[in-house]
């Protein structure tokens, strides 16, 4: 049998991470309770989980920045639960490049839910889900050389390989993205020409619909934006479709 999925469970309220393990354990999961960022770190060095939980209220540290150290490291599912539910904590929390963002109170199945969907759309990659992510040319990694050519594909100079989850560009260098950037771009990138709604979008990236005040999706494109457009403040990418949504505009070509 496959070894069980480990998650961090990282709050400072030992009932609430108490909670989690008991619950998520009961379903599969292997839970490590932790009590603060550095815990983490430490943990994430030894024993990295395939994806956190995290809390941004953890005293006397700054829950944004460990979720950002997290991003710019390790490549794992994050999915922040907090009682921040501000709408301006939340896009932050997404902007960073967190995979959802929960407000307590929460309930345990659509936690649950949530938690199985990232973990979904972490499972196509080639490494370790938390292992620490890197930058190589394209000619640095054979075996996703080898992926069939519906998997690649070409647009604007940039290569998508979906087997390997990776993105490179014209020189081969790979570019970091998020689950969710990547999710995204995938989800463009086949549908290329079309008109996008938002609720298209989460719906495939995300699996849920949108709600009235849902930005999720207009952040993410906005990152997408300034990580592949030559000038973000003027996409010839990915452009708006007022009041309809988004369209892919390059030729996209199986590579």
């Amino acid at each position: 049998m496959p070894d069980p999925t480990h998650i961090a469970v990282v709050d400072d309220e030992a009932d609430i991470t108490q909670l989690l393990a008991n619950y998520l354990g009961a379903h599969g999961f292997r839970i490590t309770q932790l009590p603060s960022g550095h815990a983490l770190m430490a943990l994430m060095g030894s024993d990295a989980p395939a994806l956190v939980l995290l809390d941004l209220g953890l005293p006397g540290e700054d829950g944004f920045a460990i979720a950002r150290q997290l991003r710019e490291h390790w490549r794992c599912g994050l999915v922040i639960v907090t009682g921040r539910g501000d709408a301006i904590d939340k896009v932050v929390g997404l902007e960073i490049g967190a995979d959802d963002y929960v407000t307590k109170p929460f309930e345990l199945r659509e936690l649950l839910a949530r938690i199985k969907a990232v973990l979904r759309r972490l499972q196509p990659e080639a490494a370790p889900a938390a292992a620490p992510s890197a930058t190589a040319p394209l000619a640095a990694a054979p075996a996703a050389a080898a992926a069939p050519a519906r998997e690649r594909f070409r647009f604007a100079g940039w290569l998508l390989d979906l087997a390997g989850r990776r993105v490179l560009d014209a020189g081969g260098q790979e570019v970091a993205l998020t689950t969710g950037e990547f999710d995204l771009l995938a989800t463009f990138v086949r549908h290329a020409g079309r008109v996008l709604s938002r609720d298209f979008l989460l719906e495939q990236t995300r699996g849920r619909e949108a709600g009235p005040f849902d930005r999720t999706i207009d952040v993410q494109v906005g990152r997408l934006r300034r990580k592949l457009e030559a000038d973000p403040e003027n996409p010839s990418l990915i452009k708006s479709v007022r009041g309809a949504g988004y369209v892919f505009v390059p030729e996209v070509q199986p590579s």
